[in-house]
């Protein structure tokens, strides 16, 4: 009975293994999948894996920085500037990501600035 009892908890423990390696595994494949898509100008596709990747695993820095970038891709500043913060709170340390955040922050800023907007204003008025 004990042998069968040792063997039970084995059998479960490599189940267990499996099963954490597979939803690892999957997590990455559509990680990957994402960047695939995003290289092809497929945002809305990219979105989705890694919204994907962040059912399985919300703690994923990468994926909260992928979506950010897609995000801002497709002008969704607020979504963007939330999944950057979300990221760096995630991984603070990590260098790819702030460059990222603070690549965006420029452009937002510039694009929310009340200056640009009449600038854009004016330059649109001239071409009329």
């Amino acid at each position: 009975m004990r042998i069968l009892s040792i063997i039970l908890v084995i059998l479960l423990i490599s189940v267990i293994l499996t099963f954490t390696g597979c939803a690892s595994t999957q997590g990455d494949s559509q990680l990957t999948f994402g960047i695939t898509a995003a290289k092809q100008n497929l945002w809305d596709e990219a979105i989705f894996r890694w919204k994907k990747v962040l059912q399985q695993n919300p703690d994923s820095a990468a994926a909260h920085n992928n979506l950010a970038v897609a995000y801002e891709k497709k002008g969704f500043w607020e979504e963007a500037k939330r999944e950057y913060e979300l990221a760096l709170k995630l991984a603070p340390n990590n260098r790819y990501i702030q460059a990222n955040y603070n690549k965006f922050k420029a452009t937002f800023l510039q694009e929310e600035s009340p200056s640009s907007k009449v600038e854009n204003k004016n330059a649109k008025s001239k071409n009329n």
